[in-house]
């Protein structure tokens, strides 16, 4: 069984920008949910790195319900699309290190990993601006949040477009 099909790709592997977006997805509705959220702050300790980290993991959080005010409400969903938005789009406009004659494991894990940390500041920046108390002091704050969340939640992003063609 030849690798290639008759337009000399592979089509059944996947690709680096469907894989990473996917796993921008999945980690958006499952660890932005209100569930994990609420799990998240009951029952891991905020004083612990493991802890942290997955009270990290709840960032970009979503709900439907609440008594919070629609607006907030409005953001903070915004904010949770636009990280996945943003993410499938720089995954996408970043294919120069995977096509490169020096391509490899690293140049698409950082590629990954890169395209989740400015896609998480970009969101926490944009939607800061739709808030409440928005303002430029807020939204860079939210910005730098943003992408400390992608810094540290983004090597998940990075590790799933590894392998996959440009």
């Amino acid at each position: 069984m030849p690798l290639t099909s008759r337009a000399g790709v592979d089509r059944r592997r996947s690709t680096a920008t469907g894989t990473g977006t996917l796993a921008a997805l999945v980690l958006v509705a499952v660890c932005g949910s209100p569930s994990y959220v609420r799990w998240a702050g009951d029952s891991t300790d905020p004083n612990s790195a493991a802890g942290w980290f997955l009270r990290l993991l709840a960032w970009p959080s979503w709900r439907f319900d609440s008594d919070r005010p629609v607006e907030t409400l409005f953001t903070d969903g915004l904010r949770a699309l636009l990280v996945v938005v943003l993410a499938a789009t720089l995954l996408y406009l970043l294919p120069g290190p995977q096509t490169a004659p020096a391509a490899g494991l690293f140049s698409q894990l950082f590629s990954g990993w890169g395209a989740y940390v400015f896609a998480a500041g970009f969101a926490a920046l944009l939607s800061s601006l739709f808030g409440a108390d928005s303002s430029l002091f807020v939204a860079v704050q939210a910005a730098g949040t943003g992408a400390a969340y992608g810094f540290f939640a983004g090597w998940i992003v990075g590790v799933a477009s590894l392998g996959g063609r440009a």
